[in-house]
């Protein structure tokens, strides 16, 4: 942790992130009253931003003893790491950190002897699997917060390699439909804009994927007035794409034309070597996707003959032909690494979603195989019917009549 005398500032970010997270917070004052997660030891691996912070709240007033680490060496606020610190909750993060630190947080984090693991990237989980077996029948069960994550983690399954069961959080509607799309779409460009002050309007702006994350970035950048070009190797999310109304090429052939370039695949190498040489002159490299692997960065490495910082979070490479590239925030998630991530209102549900399937799984868990799952349907439609109570929105409801209608398959023409 790098100051304690930050926390002042962080526990007023941490209240003000609160004001937009009414449904964790009524989730909160009923741990508070039931404490249905006393004697739980949870180790967790997530951003640590003021949003994370009122679910490491909310979990403790559940009654669970809670160790925190990063899941990505950049995006940690050190200001609410030191308020979590002063709340009770032990904290392994700093901004900045290098990769020997990033995994030596993890270990201790696990050092604890946690019952239930968070993850946000599966950095956690695998650490566990790799190096700590030892310890792993404490472990009753996990969670997980992000399509990176859930692949490694279904990947894990497959080969028959976990040993516990993870729900997939990214994998509810209340996430990755709100989230992942809006909450990827606006904190992205927050990131962009912070780190590079440049004008988007009239901006070639390419988009390496049209997952939900995609979808909102696309949308997004449309709104900034930029010509939006997508990229993808799902024909069915590329025909998606080309019917919202946007260009799709090959990224060799996006990357001839683009201003600006953001990734958010999941996958590795989405600007591979040879995009990276027919990148022109300027052009701006940022990744939203969990891990830097999105774009070759050693590719950019072997043709330069020159790198600098021109700007915080902006890394300038002179390729040997003269042409220059600019990296933000060193490929990492652009919108945790220059910004302050996703608006809490947005978050509020997926961590809503992250608290709920904690309490399920201290319920549950014993009886689960050790697979990936998704998030109980009644809990991810609890989310969604609070969070539209917070904002004062009814809605209708099925009569009788209706109900029978639904389930009735002798009445036709």
């Amino acid at each position: 942790m790098k100051d304690m005398s930050l926390a002042a500032k962080g526990h007023d970010r941490i209240a003000w992130a609160a004001r937009e997270m009414p449904v964790l917070s009524r989730i909160a004052d009923r741990f508070d009253r039931e404490k249905p997660l006393a004697g739980v030891k949870i180790a967790a691996c997530l951003h640590v931003t003021t949003e994370t912070a009122n679910l490491m709240l909310t979990l403790m007033r559940g009654g669970a003893e809670i160790a925190l680490a990063a899941s990505n060496p950049l995006s940690t606020q050190d200001d609410v790491a030191a308020a979590l610190v002063e709340k009770g909750i032990s904290v392994f993060a700093i901004k900045g950190e290098d990769e020997d630190t990033y995994y030596s947080h993890i270990r201790a984090v696990l050092d604890t002897h946690p019952n239930i693991t968070m993850d946000d990237g599966a950095d956690l989980v695998t650490t566990l699997h790799t190096e700590r077996l030892d310890i792993i029948d404490d472990v009753r069960a996990g969670t997980e917060e992000t399509t990176t994550g859930v692949i490694r983690l279904k990947a894990m399954a497959a080969d028959e390699q976990l040993k516990y069961p993870i729900i997939a959080v990214n994998e509810a509607y209340t996430k990755h439909l709100f989230d992942n799309r809006y909450g990827t779409g606006q904190s992205t460009i927050d990131g962009l804009l912070r780190a590079t002050n440049i004008l988007l309007a009239g901006k070639v702006f390419v988009v390496a994927g049209y997952g939900w994350c995609g979808k909102g970035l696309a949308s997004r950048a449309r709104g900034m007035g930029c010509q939006v070009v997508v990229t993808e190797v799902d024909p069915i999310k590329a025909l998606e794409a080309v019917m919202d109304g946007f260009r799709v090429m090959p990224m060799t052939e996006a990357a001839k034309i683009a201003d600006v370039i953001v990734t958010v695949t999941g996958g590795l190498h989405a600007v591979n070597a040879e995009a990276v040489q027919n990148l022109k002159d300027g052009v701006i490299l940022a990744n939203s996707g969990h891990f830097n692997d999105e774009i070759d960065i050693p590719a950019i490495e072997k043709l330069s003959v020159a790198r600098r910082m021109r700007r915080d979070f902006v890394e300038e490479f002179e390729l040997k032909d003269g042409r220059k590239i600019y990296l933000l925030a060193e490929g990492r998630l652009l919108n945790l690494s220059a910004a302050e991530g996703h608006p809490a209102a947005v978050m509020d549900m997926s961590f809503a979603n992250q608290a709920l399937s904690i309490e399920w799984l201290v319920n549950n868990a014993s009886g689960l195989e050790p697979k990936v799952f998704s998030v109980p349907e009644e809990i991810d439609r609890n989310v969604a019917q609070t969070k539209l109570e917070s904002l004062g929105i009814t809605i209708d409801k099925l009569s009788e009549e209706q109900l029978a209608y639904a389930s009735e398959w002798r009445s036709g023409t």
